[in-house]
């Protein structure tokens, strides 16, 4: 690569900081940061200091950066949900090309005008669909590919959200109320929608869908609890206490070393008084039994494919550990994985089992299995090489979309089944 390719990060939060900016840092030759915007001074301040951006081309919004002239060859949008595709469509106006934070938009006909414009623009959009770029799936897309199982019968995966996970960013964080966000099997899962599609190699005909917010409930706190987790008399034996959550807990908690998500949501440059701080006065120290929240805690979703192969996903609140696990079921054998163990056991009928193991993932658990630096590292390689339809297009990203929002409406509607080209003609 003879120069580095530029960015400019519309959303300087998690997703656009931690997760894709910070690439820059690890490989300067390929990437380079020129632009970003964002309201909070702090996290522009961040990018400054980081990234050695200019004070002037930090911008308090994506439309204040959108009128300069274009800054850079491609742009991240890591911005709330809703906000998406109208910066999206601004930016292929201007020529960018787009990496484009998942979901899409939670309106399907937002969707389809972004799939549109990136048509038209003949620009290069990535939706990150970062679980595609990792050494787990990618493995098992091949080993399907190759026959190792035969012909696909059916597939069963689960997302093994985690209690506390869930509590931080579906009952307190920003994708608690679908109207604000999106429904919860679109904001979490539309990765395993687009796995699901992808390991499939079939295009999605109907799906069922059945979930509802059961647990995280005013009636279900516990007596004697108070509003906030620091006021409680229940602290102790609660497992969803804030301070467990953001000060003891050995993966999300500071006193275990951990400066990133969860705890850079609550406070920039996270210590242990400021956390204290937005427990005591901000929406993450809140009672998780008497939040504003409505997406469902809990949903499963049937599937069937063209050719007549089926799939089953769960996603669910009520896990103790962060990961996700498959199982494959073909003619000739069957491929059961666990991300957590980094492990697939590849069991051909009447031969010993194959465990293989793809080695210890390098990066922490919001890094989703290792995928989101390698789609940096992918997106930097094919904008260098002149663009082309990426691995996670817009036009895959759609397909998954239209599966989630058709599994939400069969949610909404007792479980009715919905066949997708009526849902999306």
């Amino acid at each position: 690569m003879e120069k580095p390719v530029t960015f400019a990060v519309c959303g300087l939060g998690v997703r656009g900081m931690e997760a894709y900016a910070s690439f820059q840092a690890r490989h300067p030759e390929k990437m380079k940061i020129t632009a970003g915007a964002d309201p909070d001074a702090r996290r522009r301040a961040a990018l400054q200091a980081q990234y050695g951006v200019p004070a002037e081309r930090c911008f308090e919004t994506d439309k204040e950066l959108l009128a300069q002239p274009k800054l850079a060859d491609v742009m991240i949008i890591a911005t709330q949900d809703r906000q998406h595709v109208s910066a999206a469509l601004a930016a292929l106006e201007k020529g960018y090309h787009l990496v484009l934070e998942k979901p899409i938009s939670p309106s399907l006909e937002e969707c389809l005008a972004l799939r549109k414009k990136a048509h038209e623009a003949k620009r290069v959009v990535v939706v990150c669909h970062v679980l595609r770029y990792t050494e787990f799936y990618g493995t098992l897309f091949r080993l399907l590919r190759e026959g190792a199982v035969g012909r696909v019968e059916s597939l069963d995966a689960i997302e093994n959200i985690a209690y506390w996970h869930f509590a931080h960013s579906y009952v307190r964080g920003n994708w608690r109320r679908a109207a604000e966000a999106s429904p919860m099997v679109l904001a979490k899962s539309c990765h395993d929608m687009d796995i699901i599609r992808w390991l499939m190699d079939a295009p999605c005909e109907s799906v069922s869908s059945y979930g509802s917010l059961d647990w995280f409930r005013p009636e279900n706190a516990p007596q004697g609890s108070a509003d906030r987790c620091l006021d409680c008399a229940r602290q102790k034996d609660c497992p969803y206490d804030a301070e467990k959550i953001y000060i003891m807990n050995e993966k999300s908690g500071i006193r275990s070393g951990c400066r990133e998500w969860p705890c850079s949501v609550l406070a920039n440059d996270p210590t242990e008084e400021k956390l204290y701080g937005a427990l005591r006065t901000g929406p993450y120290g809140r009672c998780v039994y008497r939040c504003d929240n409505d997406v469902a805690d809990h949903q499963v979703v049937a599937m069937r494919f063209a050719g007549g192969a089926t799939a089953t996903f769960t996603v669910c609140a009520f896990t103790a550990k962060c990961y996700r696990s498959i199982k494959i079921m073909g003619a000739m054998g069957e491929i059961e994985g666990d991300m957590d163990a980094n492990v697939l056991y590849v069991r051909r009928f009447g031969q010993p089992e194959e465990p293989i193991d793809l080695g210890t993932i390098p990066d922490r658990f919001a890094g989703h299995g290792g995928g989101d630096a390698r789609m940096m590292d992918y997106v930097c390689e094919l904008i260098a090489a002149g663009g082309a339809e990426g691995l996670t297009s817009v036009d895959a990203s759609v397909e998954s979309h239209v599966m989630a929002l058709a599994a939400e409406y069969s949610r909404t509607h007792g479980g009715a089944p919905v066949t997708l080209a009526d849902f999306h003609p």
